[in-house]
């Protein structure tokens, strides 16, 4: 009989992502409001080590596997592994972060298993010992309500900001182990040839705990040091609407959106950003959002907690100069 929790906790060469951390604080949760415990597994190079760094939290059980079939990401080997450790320990939930790996693979999985997937839920709400996973539809207009029907496992994955790893439980005295996958017999479709060192140097903004964000109400390229100062004063990551990216003025891992990055900050400072859709699906789950702009109508005023109407050209400067001289600097 299926029970407890799964969690495919991401990690990256030992350590355990951002995302990966609030995917185990959502289970917990889900899984205190559904009386289940909590297992978690860890995939790829460095799993062991990651493995040990989530010991901290309070979980029943702690697995990785770092095959040789898993040295490199693939989504073969990774489906496979965490089909065989599903079929192991008979979850009745499956869940992971929504990251750009997952949304390679955990379909894949989720199809291997011959069940559907509730992917990218930007929240969930449990009543009468049954949850319900909300999704946004029609690039953020509107949210939907999914639940599952049908014999477990069940699978969803969870928006970067759904959950705030603030409310990771932590204290608890898992036993970490090595899941005894055998892979030998995957059929791995893909090689990877290279690794391109570049990607290194591309900006994570989903890491960021202050993210200061400029539009097109900059004007142009030549004001740009107005808000890379503010950036730098407060201690933020500079970041840009689709616009701004598009018309060079800052690199294209930069920009946030539906097309870019989606982000959870402790603070999204908005400047000159008028708030279209397609933006505002990229920052909505913010934790608090402060917009400046100057028009009062401005839809980025529809979803802020703080809301500053005027002239950035005259608000930046002094709200600069009001951080530099707070901190003494």
């Amino acid at each position: 009989m299926a029970s407890g929790i799964l969690v495919i906790v991401e990690q990256n060469d030992g350590k355990i992502t951002r995302i990966g951390w609030e995917a185990l604080a959502a289970a917990q949760e889900i899984g205190a409001g559904l009386g289940h415990e909590v297992c978690a597994l860890l995939l790829g190079k460095g799993a062991s080590a990651a493995a040990k760094e989530a010991a901290a939290a309070a979980l029943k059980q702690i697995w990785f596997a770092e095959n040789a079939e898993l040295s490199h990401y693939t989504p073969d080997g990774f489906s496979a592994a965490a089909k065989q450790m599903i079929e192991k320990s008979k979850p009745q939930y499956v869940l992971a972060g929504h990251s750009y790996q997952a949304r390679d693979y955990f379909p894949k999985l989720a199809a291997s298993c011959g069940r559907g997937l509730i992917a990218d839920s930007v929240g969930y709400r449990i009543e009468n010992g049954a949850i319900t996973f909300v999704r946004q539809a029609f690039q953020g207009k509107i949210n939907a309500d999914f639940s599952f029907n049908g014999e477990p496992p069940y699978f969803a994955s969870l928006q970067s900001g759904a959950v705030s790893s603030d409310k990771l439980k932590k204290g608890g005295n898992a036993a970490v182990s090595d899941a005894g996958l055998d892979l030998s017999g995957v059929s791995i479709r893909t090689t990877v040839l290279e690794i391109f060192e570049g990607v290194k140097g591309k900006v994570d903004l989903t890491k960021a705990d202050i993210i200061v964000s400029v539009g097109r109400g900059i004007k142009e390229k030549a004001n740009m040091p107005l808000v890379e100062e503010l950036a730098g004063a407060i201690g933020g990551e500079l970041a840009a609407s689709r616009p701004v990216c598009d018309d060079g003025w800052l690199p294209l891992d930069r920009q946030i959106g539906s097309s870019g990055q989606t982000v959870a900050p402790k603070l999204y400072l908005a400047v000159g950003i008028s708030g279209a859709i397609q933006h505002l699906v990229g920052m909505k789950g913010a934790r608090t959002i402060v917009a400046i702009n100057k028009d009062e109508r401005a839809p980025i005023f529809d979803i802020a907690d703080y809301g500053i109407v005027g002239d950035l050209f005259e608000i930046v400067p002094e709200l600069t100069k009001a951080i530099k001289e707070a901190k003494g600097a």
